[in-house]
This record gives structure tokens, C-alpha cells and sequence, in this order.
């Protein structure tokens, strides 16, 4: 065995300091020597360093850095050197698996395959397409994730496909939608050699990406070195470094950074001449900042109103800016609206598209862009908008299906969804691949509970048998790093290349991508020029690489033009504070035009807050040793044995009033589960006085054992969900729900259709008695039209999948008679314009239930549904019109000129 360094006792390595051109230094680690080196890249963080994997005997024997690699120049990290001998591991799935008599026991691939198949069949049957659903992974390839999504989106017509994604980089996705109007990384890993600040929110950067962190801290000691600014409620080894460390309270997130732009503001640091030309947004950001004062901002986070200043002023006279965030925004409170805010400083300040200037919303996987980019779980292919009819249309042409069948009622489900629809018994086939969930998801006690389910078939998709593929019903083995040929995207969209047997559905995975590059043509993440044989021998590539730019392209929006134009954009944004999507006319109104958009929320305390019972926060953190749940680095000697188990953190003061000291065992208490750790003591910031980072309110008790003997004090789940599934779910083929069903349609489609011939009523007869506004009785004459019209377009849809009748009338008549009262004074103004009121809300009834007709009618493939459901929102919209007008002009008169009294209570 050789090394060129011990990365357990030295995980950053020697200092090389530099400024503008990293210096080389090759890693290396090899257990024999190799016959060969095959080109590949690292997947154990988001990082995405280029390295060289060393082959003897058709095994891996060591991996190297590659020195031409623009990410990492020859670096690798403790786990990019150490997880690699993983791949031959005596633990590695080698065949299908099938539950049979409670066990899982080996098949053959027909087998597997045959069964999954049939239950695939039975399960359309069943409960339609809408009963499957898929959650993937961030480590996959492009080209995997590409055929994952052809499959889920395009053959089964789907919104039930999601990624753990969800977990760690959804946020980062979601806060570049609202600000640059599509997901894509602004920045390049080169800024870090030129940038005079490094501003660093929520991101650890020293345990989660080390190669990233060598890199900042050789800049650090080079010439000229930026000043560091970094927010994290721990000293973290990333705080130690910091010119200014900001701890605030964990939560307070939002009022930190909109403290800082009210700062902003105030000293007449934002970038005016910029901001006139490439923002929207900035009056309401600016009213919306102005009340967090330094003083405002400390009562709430504990921040020393110096340390605030100190850190704006830094920002505010910077040249340059380099910011980053990852879990300890994505996963706090006010997520998407704090990273959107991150956006909004370097925006303020025109810091970005130009060397050193730019943001990295940061991934926590390496392949997790891919993911996105290709539509695999919560987005479309090619950052496209299920709101945009042309996207969608784009899509349908390209895998030359109807227009109707791609699924853009909604966004995608995403995963708490999905669990929710287990729960209901509407999804009870569950596809799993590459991920963990019965280690990785919240609410850990409530995800066993419904994957073991007695009617959910579970096929697990991996490379060891983790704890989720111990509870499923078919195991299928995968291919991992090293042994399969494909692309990812890395956090700064750079495309790296490995290389070896391709395990795809298509004859090459080089065909899968020739036609994932024709997705993206055209989009913000354009492959149309890049190939295999560009992405062989050098380095990676950063998109787009299109024929305006045959060779990628260093960094976006160095032009100031934004992904924002309305045809051209990934979404049109959401109320940051409701979650509510914007609509295409609100965003037309803004008119971003190719403009970034200055989004801005108020700071909102978060729900879980401690209390008498949890008097403390808890939150999770990542081990540099360590890769999520472990399943591959977990399996590394090394990585282990330098860190064996978790542990918990707590500050002296609080571990003063619990009576723990280091080295004790400890119970964590939730409102939601338990768990048993060992104690360490920590040094905390005395600014914040917070013992942990992120939220959730817990209790800390030591365990208290009699001398010579052990309990335990918290029971774990596993075992339990294992016995369930052995006893629950004998056998495989059996798993099947055959109890009659009927779908809800037709109780909500006979309240929609039942609510319009009651209009009619209503029209006819109700309005008429109830006033004798001659103006009012002529309109009802044309808006009944509209009913009508209505009802001869909605029959034929009600008689093809039948209405209860009887539940729709009910509905309907109750709502009729709680707004319009059997009698009311004819004679007063008052009371015309409570009519009109009444039944404005009697169309808001109608409306909303049109409203879930719609997604519900493209979710049945059905055009004639479609456009019958469409037709009605459009006449009830029109009658809403009339109403609201009616409103308008009858008010003024009616409710400020005085009458004489009503003679009757109403």
C-alpha cells in the first residue's frame, strides 16, 4: 500500500498559497499497482474532483487526482481516497433478491424482472398510473437519470418521481428559480482564486467539500488574501478562519441577512448603476429591509450589532464576492427565502458573472444537478416550466408523445407527498433507487410504519443491503462508481466523464445522452456541443456548451441577462412567505424581462420552538469521515475507524444543568423519536449561546446504568420494521389489495355539476325574489347563458364517468341556502349588494371546484375532459367578472351615502 498522505490525521493536506493560479498537488492511494488508469471523477461529495481510477486484474486497486482537473488540480479528499476500495467489499449485492416466506431469497433477473412487471400491470389496473411512484438518488449518472425520467415521465405519464435530493438541494434549486428565474449555479470554483470576500452562510465548508476548503484556505494564506466572512451558529473549523464570524441563533437566519442589506441600503453600498439595469424588486426589498436594524437584528439572533456592521461594511466595499450556502440554510428555517436573500446581496452589489463575483448555491451531492436537469424528481427536462404550454409541447415532440400525457398539472410530487399517498392506500408500488430513506428521512418511526405496509410493493435498487433494502420486497443489484460508463454535473455545473461497461436500457450510454442532448437544446443547460470525446482526457466542462460557446462557458450572467424572460424561464416564482406559485400574470405584470428579481420575506420565528419539556435545539451536522447514511463510507476501514459512531455536541452551560460529561451516555428526546449517544463538550460562541445548529426542539437526559450493566434507553426501529415485513408480507407475488374501490371523481363531479344546474336555480328563481335592481335581473339574463352553456359542455364528461347525483345536490343546496336566505328586504340597496355577494361566493364555489377538475382531468389523459373543464373556468371566470363589477359600482353609493335604518335584522 502506498499514499502520498495520510488524509485521516491530515484531511486538507499541505498549504500551497497562491493567488489567481492554484497550485498542482497530486493525492494518490493505491493498495497494489495498477496495470492501468481509467479516467473517472469522485462522487462522495458535491465537489465532483476529477480523479484517476488505478485497475489491476479487472479490480480497483487506487485512485489518484488528476492534475489537468480544474476542481481540485490533483487533490482528493479522507473519503475520496478511502471509499473507493468499497466496490469489492464482502458486503456488495451480486444477484436479484425476492421475498419468499418472509425471507429474502435469491432469483434470477427474469424472475425479478417478471414480477415487477406483473405488479406493475395489477397496480395500473388497479389504482391507474398515478399508483407508482419512484424516489431516486444524487448519485446516479445523467444518463441513468435521463431513462429514469423517460420511463416515470414520459412512458408512465407520472408526477410521483422524486429524489433524497429533496433533502439537501432542493432549496438551492428553488431559491435560483426565484432569483435568476432558472436552477443553474452562477459561479465558477475559479472565483475562489481572484475574490477579495468570501462570504460563507450555512456551510461547513471544511467537513462537507475538503478539497474546496484546501482550496480557500491556500488562498487565505497567499498574497493578498480575501477577507472571510462566515455564518454558523458553531465554531466550525470553517468559523475558525473567519475575519468575521457570525453566530446567530439557530433560525434567525433571515434576519441576519436582511440586517445586512437594511446595512446595505443605509451606507449607500448597493451597486446603483447595476441595479437599474439588472434587477427588479428592489422598492419592495427595500421597504421590506428597513426595519431590521442592527438593534432589531440583535434582539432577535444574539448578534453583536457591531459584528453586523462589521460584516456589512466588508460586503459593501468588497470588488468582489464570492457566497455559498448549504444545509445550514437549506435545512433551517425560512429556507428558500433565506438562500433567496444570499442572492439578493451579491445582486445588490453586482457581484456576479465576473471573475472572483458569484454564488454557489451549494449541492450536497455530486450528481444532484443531473437529477434536476434531466427531470428525474421535482423539475422538468431541461429546467423547462409545466407552466409554459411551449415547454411542455417541446418535451411531448421530442419523445413523440401527446401533448396531454406529459404530466404538468402540478409540480412533481415530492416525497412527504408521496408518503402521505402510501398512507391513503393510492400508491402501493414504491421504486426505490440509490438512497436510504429508512435512515435518511425525518420522522423515522412513521416512514417504517408505512413502507412496511402490508399492500406496498417495494423494489429496492442498490448496492449493499441497506436498511431500506432489508424491508423490500424485491432487491435488484446495482452497478456503482467505477463500474458503469456516464456523466455528472457537479456544483458548478462542470461535466465530468468516467468511463467503463455501460448498465443502461439503451445499446450505449452514449446514445442516451446524444438524446439528452437534444432535450437540451436550447435551454439554460445546453449539451448540444459537448461530447464523450470532449469529456475524455482533460478536464470538465461547465455549461452551456452550445455553438455560441463550443467549450463551455466559465461562469453565467457575466452579460447581466438572466433566465428570466417570460418564455424563456423555469417558474414564475412563489409568495416566499405562503409557498403559493405566482401566476403567469402576476409574473407578466413584474416583467423581469431577462432581469434578476430581488425576492424579499419578513423574518418569521420558527413553529417548533423549545419550551419547558424540550428545552433545547437540536439539529444534524455532517462528519467530514462520512457520506450520508454510510452506506459506502461506512464500509471503508479507515473512515470508519476514525469515526465509529455519531455523537452528540453540547455546550458546557448546558451540559452543566444535564449533569453530562464528555464520554456519557445521553438520550435525545424529540416530540417525534429518541436516541442514544455519546456526549462531547463543546467550547460554543458565548454570542449565541446556542449548544447545537439548524432546529428542532429536544431534551437531553444521561443515561443512568448500575455498575457492570447495560441498558438501553433507546429501543432502535429497524428490527421491528424488519419483523414486520417478514410476518406481514410472506411472499412477494401476493402483495395485493383486491378490495373493491371507487374513485372520489364522481362525488366531486356530481358537487360540480349539481352546483351549476343550481345556479341555473338561482338565476331563475333566488335572485329575482330577492331584488328588484332592474340592472342587476337584466345581467343575470346573459351570465345564465353562460350556465348553460356550461352544463351542455360538462354532461357529456359526467355521464362517461358517472356523478353522484345525490351527494352533489346536497353539496350544492346547502352552500345555495346558506347564501341566499329564504327572505331579505327587496326594497333596500344594502340588500342588492349582498345578493351580488352572495353570489360571487356561490361562484367561488363552483370555481374551486373546477379548479381541482383541472389538474385532475390532464392527470386522466382525457383532451375532451380537458377542454370541457377549461371551457366552464372560463365562463365562471366571466360571470366573477360581471359580479365584481356589479360590487364596484353599486358600493360607493350604497355604503357611504346614509339611509334611513332597515326596518328588519338580517
Amino acid at each position: 500500500m502506498y499514499e502520498t498522505r495520510d488524509s485521516i490525521k491530515d484531511i486538507w493536506g499541505p498549504r500551497t498559497p497562491y493567488k489567481h493560479e492554484w497550485p498542482t498537488r497530486v493525492d494518490e492511494r493505491i493498495t497494489e499497482q495498477p496495470d492501468h488508469w481509467v479516467q473517472s471523477a469522485c462522487v462522495v461529495c458535491s465537489n465532483g474532483c476529477g480523479m484517476d481510477i488505478g485497475v489491476k486484474d479487472d479490480k480497483i486497486v487506487g485512485v489518484r487526482g488528476r492534475a489537468v482537473d480544474r476542481v481540485n488540480k490533483g487533490r482528493l479528499g479522507p473519503k475520496g481516497l478511502h471509499a473507493s476500495g468499497v466496490n469489492h467489499h464482502k458486503d456488495r449485492l451480486t444477484h436479484p433478491l425476492i421475498r419468499k416466506n418472509g425471507q429474502l431469497e435469491r432469483a434470477t433477473w427474469d424472475e425479478a424482472m417478471d414480477l415487477i412487471v406483473k405488479k406493475t400491470k395489477e397496480t395500473q389496473e388497479r389504482l391507474t398510473n398515478h399508483g407508482i411512484a419512484f424516489y431516486t438518488t444524487g448519485q446516479l449518472f445523467l444518463e441513468e437519470y435521463y431513462a429514469l425520467a423517460m420511463v416515470g415521465k414520459g412512458g408512465l405519464n407520472t408526477l410521483h418521481m422524486d429524489g433524497n435530493t429533496r433533502l439537501c438541494t432542493a432549496t438551492a434549486a428553488a431559491s435560483m428559480r426565484e432569483s435568476f428565474g432558472s436552477d443553474g449555479q452562477p459561479g465558477s470554483y475559479t472565483d475562489v482564486d481572484y475574490t477579495e470576500c468570501l462570504f460563507i452562510v450555512g456551510h461547513n465548508v471544511s467537513a462537507t467539500q475538503t478539497v474546496l476548503w484546501s482550496r480557500m484556505l491556500d488562498r487565505l494564506e497567499g498574497h493578498g488574501a480575501p477577507k472571510l466572512i462566515v455564518v454558523d451558529p458553531r465554531v466550525s473549523e470553517t468559523a475558525k478562519k473567519a475575519t468575521v464570524h457570525l453566530s446567530p441563533k439557530i433560525g434567525t437566519n433571515m434576519a441576519v441577512l436582511n440586517g445586512i442589506q437594511h446595512l446595505l441600503f443605509k451606507n449607500g453600498w448597493v451597486n446603483e448603476d447595476y441595479v437599474a439595469k439588472h434587477v427588479v424588486g428592489l422598492d419592495d426589498l427595500r421597504k421590506t429591509v428597513e426595519m431590521y436594524t442592527p438593534e432589531y437584528v440583535e434582539k432577535i439572533t444574539d448578534i453583536p450589532r457591531a459584528h453586523l456592521k462589521e460584516a456589512a461594511e466588508i460586503i459593501g466595499t468588497t470588488k468582489s464576492l464570492l457566497s455559498t450556502c448549504l444545509q445550514g440554510v437549506y435545512q433551517s428555517n425560512q429556507a428558500t427565502a433565506s438562500a433567496c436573500q444570499v442572492n439578493n446581496i451579491n445582486l445588490l452589489r453586482g457581484c456576479i458573472g465576473k471573475p472572483g463575483s458569484g454564488i454557489f448555491q451549494m449541492n450536497g451531492q455530486p450528481t444532484a444537478q443531473n437529477n434536476r436537469e434531466t427531470g428525474c424528481d421535482g423539475e422538468y427536462p431541461g429546467f423547462r416550466n409545466n407552466s409554459n404550454p411551449r415547454h411542455m409541447q417541446e418535451i411531448a415532440d421530442i419523445w413523440n408523445i401527446d401533448y396531454d400525457h406529459i404530466p404538468h398539472w402540478n409540480q412533481p410530487t415530492h416525497i412527504m407527498s408521496l408518503l402521505n399517498y402510501v398512507e391513503n392506500n393510492t400508491i402501493e408500488m414504491f421504486w426505490i433507487s440509490g438512497t436510504n430513506p429508512l435512515v435518511s428521512l425525518p420522522n423515522l418511526p412513521r416512514v417504517r410504519e408505512l413502507l412496511t405496509k402490508p399492500n406496498l410493493f417495494v423494489i429496492c435498487q442498490d448496492i449493499f443491503m441497506t436498511e431500506t433494502a432489508s424491508i423490500a420486497d424485491v432487491i435488484l443489484p446495482a452497478a456503482m462508481w467505477g463500474e458503469k460508463t456516464g456523466c455528472f454535473t457537479n456544483s458548478a455545473d462542470g461535466v465530468q466523464g468516467q468511463g467503463r461497461d455501460p448498465l443502461m436500457p439503451f445499446t450505449k450510454s452514449e446514445e442516451v445522452f446524444n438524446a439528452w442532448k437534444k432535450m437540451s437544446s436550447g435551454r439554460p443547460c445546453d449539451y448540444t456541443e459537448l461530447t464523450y470525446e470532449k469529456l475524455t482526457g482533460g478536464s470538465g466542462i461547465q455549461w452551456p456548451c452550445n455553438a455560441q460557446h463550443p467549450h463551455g462557458k466559465e461562469r453565467l450572467f457575466d452579460d447581466g441577462v438572466f433566465f428570466t424572460d417570460m418564455e424563456y424561464c423555469e417558474s414564475f416564482g412563489h409568495d416566499l412567505e405562503t409557498g403559493a406559485p405566482s401566476t403567469a400574470d402576476q409574473y407578466r405584470a413584474m416583467n423581469p424581462a431577462g432581469r434578476a428579481i430581488l425576492k424579499t420575506a419578513h423574518y418569521v420565528p420558527e413553529q417548533e420552538a423549545p419550551n419547558e419539556e424540550y428545552p433545547l435545539r437540536l439539529s444534524t451536522g455532517r462528519q467530514v469521515y462520512h457520506f450520508h447514511t454510510r452506506t459506502k463510507t461506512g464500509r471503508s476501514k479507515a473512515l470508519q475507524d476514525a469515526c465509529p459512531e455519531p455523537y452528540l455536541e453540547i455546550s458546557e452551560e448546558d451540559a452543566a444543568i444535564t449533569g453530562v460529561e464528555v464520554g456519557d451516555d445521553v438520550v435525545v428526546t424529540s416530540r417525534r423519536g429518541q436516541v442514544e449517544l455519546v456526549a462531547r463538550v463543546t467550547q460554543w460562541d458565548p454570542v449565541s449561546k446556542q449548544p447545537m445548529f439548524k432546529s428542532g426542539a429536544v431534551k437531553v437526559q444521561k443515561c443512568k446504568n448500575d455498575a457492570g450493566e447495560v441498558k438501553i434507553h433507546a429501543k432502535e426501529g429497524q428490527t421491528g420494521a424488519i419483523d414486520s415485513v417478514k410476518h406481514k408480507k410472506q411472499n412477494a407475488h401476493a402483495i395485493a389489495d383486491s378490495s373493491p374501490r371507487e374513485r372520489h371523481l364522481k362525488q366531486w363531479l356530481g358537487a360540480t355539476f349539481e352546483s351549476m344546474n343550481v345556479l341555473l336555480e338561482i338565476y331563475d328563481r333566488l335572485i329575482p325574489q330577492l331584488t328588484d335592481d332592474a340592472e342587476v335581473n337584466r345581467g343575470i339574463v346573459s351570465v345564465r347563458r353562460l350556465t348553460v352553456r356550461m352544463v351542455d359542455a360538462l354532461e357529456p364528461h359526467v355521464r362517461k364517468y358517472t356523478e353522484d347525483t345525490k351527494y352533489g345536490h346536497k353539496i350544492s343546496t346547502l352552500m345555495r341556502d346558506s347564501l341566499f336566505p329564504a327572505e331579505r328586504d327587496v326594497d333596500s340597496g344594502y340588500e342588492t349588494l349582498l345578493v351580488i355577494q352572495s353570489l360571487f361566493m356561490y361562484l367561488t364555489h363552483i370555481e374551486g371546484h373546477l379548479l381541482a377538475l383541472t389538474p385532475a382531468s390532464q392527470a386522466l389523459w382525457d383532451h375532451g375532459f380537458i377542454e370541457a373543464v377549461a371551457f366552464c373556468s372560463e365562463q365562471v371566470g366571466r360571470m366573477q367578472a360581471w359580479a365584481k363589477e356589479q360590487l364596484k359600482v353599486k358600493s360607493p353609493q350604497t355604503l357611504l351615502v346614509p339611509v334611513k335604518p332597515l326596518e328588519k335584522e338580517l
